[in-house]
C-alpha cells in the first residue's frame, strides 16, 4: 500500500511540472462554463421560464454541477498510457513489482484530486461573480445516491479510457488520435458535458441510456437534481454496474491479446 501512495505523491507532484499547460487548461475551462452560462441565461431570460423541464435554477446548477463532476470524472494521467505503449516505455512498467492498472488508477486519483481542488475554487469565484440561482440537494438519500454513480463513473471513464488507448497496440500512429478523437470529443459529448441529454428525443434517449455514456456525467447530475425517480436511479446504476463489469473483462482480454502484439519497438 506503502509503495502506492508514494506514487500519489510523485504524481501529484509532477501535476506541476507544466504549469503554463495547467493553467491553460483550467482557464480553458472556466471560459467554456462563462459561454455556456450565458446561453443559458439568455433562454431562460423569464425567471419562471420552464425549458425542458428545467427551471432556471437547476440547468444552471447543471452547468456549474459540469465544471465540478467534469473535472472529477474526465482528470486522468493515463491519456499518457498510448504514449508509453508507442514509444516502448510499457516494457519499464511490466518490470515493476506492481499492478500496471493499480498504478495508472493511483496517478489517475492524483489527477483528479488536483483538478477537483482547483475547481472547487473556480466554481466559488463564478459563482460569486455571476450569483446564479442555485439548486441545492437536501435529501440524503439522493446526495448518497449522486455519490455512488460518481464513482461508479470514475471506474467507467478508467475502463473506457484503457480499452481506446490499447487500440495503439495494433496502430501506434494512434496514440494520441483516438484518445482526443474518443474521449475528448465523442465521449465527451454523450456524456451530456455540452448540455443535458434530456432535451434530446426520448427514443435517442433511450438509445443513449443503453450505453455507458451517459453514468459519465449526465446520470449523476440528474440524481443530485433529483430529476429522477428512485426505481429509475437504480435501474441506472445498474446498468452502470453491468457496463463497468463487461468493459473490464473486455478491457483485460484486449490487455492479454495486446501484450502478444507488443514489440517495444521504440526501445
Amino acid at each position: 500500500m506503502r509503495k502506492y501512495f508514494t506514487v500519489f505523491k510523485i504524481s501529484f507532484q509532477q501535476e506541476f511540472a507544466y504549469k503554463l499547460n495547467f493553467i491553460m487548461w483550467r482557464v480553458r475551462n472556466v471560459l467554456q462554463i462563462f459561454l455556456i452560462f450565458f446561453l443559458w441565461d439568455a433562454v431562460f431570460s423569464r425567471p419562471d421560464a420552464i425549458v425542458f423541464g428545467y427551471d432556471k435554477a437547476k440547468i444552471l446548477t447543471y452547468i456549474f454541477g459540469v465544471m465540478l463532476v467534469r473535472a472529477l470524472v474526465f482528470s486522468a494521467r493515463s491519456v499518457d498510457v498510448p504514449g508509453e505503449i508507442s514509444e516502448g516505455n510499457l516494457t519499464n512498467y511490466i518490470l515493476k513489482p506492481m499492478g500496471y492498472f493499480k498504478y495508472w488508477f493511483v496517478r489517475d486519483l492524483s489527477s483528479k484530486a488536483l483538478n477537483f481542488a482547483f475547481s472547487i475554487v473556480e466554481f466559488a469565484i463564478l459563482f460569486f461573480l455571476l450569483k446564479p440561482p442555485f439548486f441545492w440537494q437536501t435529501s440524503l438519500l439522493f446526495l448518497i445516491l449522486f455519490l455512488l454513480s460518481l464513482a461508479i463513473a470514475n471506474y467507467l471513464v478508467f475502463v473506457i479510457r484503457f480499452i481506446v488507448s490499447f487500440i495503439t497496440f495494433w496502430i501506434p500512429e494512434l496514440a494520441w488520435g483516438a484518445q482526443f478523437l474518443f474521449m475528448m470529443i465523442i465521449t465527451e459529448f454523450l456524456s451530456g458535458s455540452v448540455f443535458p441529454l434530456d432535451i434530446l428525443p426520448i427514443a435517442l434517449q433511450k438509445v443513449f441510456y443503453m450505453t455507458p455514456f451517459p453514468y459519465l456525467l449526465f446520470f449523476p447530475l440528474q440524481v443530485y437534481l433529483g430529476k429522477l425517480p428512485l426505481n429509475v436511479i437504480f435501474e441506472g446504476i445498474t446498468i452502470s454496474i453491468i457496463w463497468s463489469l463487461v468493459l473490464t473483462v473486455f478491457m483485460k482480454i484486449v490487455w492479454a491479446k495486446g501484450l502478444i502484439e507488443y514489440r517495444a519497438e521504440g526501445r
